[in-house]
């Protein structure tokens, strides 16, 4: 199993110096891939509900500088030698088609294919308006189809796509990504249609578990939507298990709810030995990667809480 942590991407922890130390110490303690999210700009007014929140409201430690995801993780590449660089995820309708699948293309070929490509629809109409995207209404449609065209760039001599959003034909487009046939895709989201989406075309489901429409609080719960996407996949076409399974783990430890709303003990919940009973009950389910959110307000107090975590709840796995 991959252990990763979210690599911070707005505020003053972002600072180039600050992130720096973040995340070469992190590579240095061990960890396997850091995650970056994704906002290119945040609007002062938005009425569309943030789906991780019970309150549908946006974080307003969200707000403020951001870096942009693609530029950023570009930089990291340079500063790591063996870090995969996970999208957390990459809002695929935000950015042109061809475009975007020649920056990822490059990241993977410059870090010498240590990226993996979580993908989403997005959730924030304001932001779609902002940066004049795509129709909100039609961003699944829009995913599906850049993903598609994304596939062929990377795979293809002659690429040619005819799609309602892309078109291109008569192009070179070299030099495709270093891994074969293309870096692994996660595709995130807990909703019915996310699943479909990971079920046809995803390396992996990425869910959060703190969505309150679907909710991934407890092994049961989480257990079921598995078993779920096995099915889809399965109806897709695709072997049950073709589609492997990650999760984005944000709330964790004693300061976590102890129930979940099911009633049962809340995931990633108490101490670290619970913590890593967790951990060995998902790998032995299947789950290849986990990711972890480490708070801090310092540089130094992020490393710290990493290794603990290392010392305290991995050693124990």
């Amino acid at each position: 199993m991959l252990i990763g942590f979210n690599a911070p991407t707005a505020g003053p922890l972002s600072a180039a110096d600050n992130l720096a130390k973040i995340v070469v110490g992190a590579e240095a303690m061990g960890f396997d891939y850091a995650t970056f999210s994704d906002h290119i700009v945040i609007p002062t007014a938005i009425a569309a509900e943030y789906p991780y929140s019970a309150s549908g409201e946006f974080p307003s430690g969200t707000r403020g500088e951001r870096h942009e995801q693609l530029t950023e993780m570009a930089w990291i590449a340079a500063k790591t030698t063996r870090l995969r660089l996970v999208t957390s995820v990459m809002v695929v309708p935000h950015r042109p088609a061809v475009l975007t699948a020649k920056i990822l293309s490059t990241i993977d070929v410059l870090s010498g294919g240590r990226l993996t490509l979580g993908i989403g629809a997005g959730w924030m109409r304001e932001e779609f308006e902002a940066i004049d995207a795509l129709d909100f209404d039609a961003r699944g449609t829009v995913t599906d189809e850049y993903v598609r065209a994304f596939v062929e760039l990377w795979t293809k001599d002659a690429p040619k796509f005819d799609g309602q959003h892309v078109r291109f034909a008569n192009i070179g487009f070299d030099p495709k990504p270093v891994q074969k046939p293309y870096p692994p895709i996660w595709v995130g989201g807990e909703s019915g249609p996310a699943l479909r989406r990971a079920a046809r075309i995803g390396d992996a489901w990425y869910p959060i578990g703190t969505n309150p429409a679907n909710p991934l609080d407890s092994l049961t719960r989480f257990k079921t939507q598995v078993a779920r996407l096995r099915k889809m996949a399965q109806e897709a076409g695709r072997k049950p298990d073709a589609v492997g399974v990650t999760l984005r783990v944000t709330q964790f430890g004693e300061n976590a709810p102890a129930k979940a709303g099911d009633g049962e003990r809340r995931l990633f919940s108490g101490k670290p030995a619970e913590l890593a009973g967790d951990i060995k009950a998902l790998k032995e389910m299947g789950v290849g990667c986990l990711d972890f959110g480490f708070g801090g307000a310092t540089v130094d107090a992020v490393l710290v809480e990493m290794q603990k975590f290392r010392r305290d709840v991995l050693s124990l796995v």
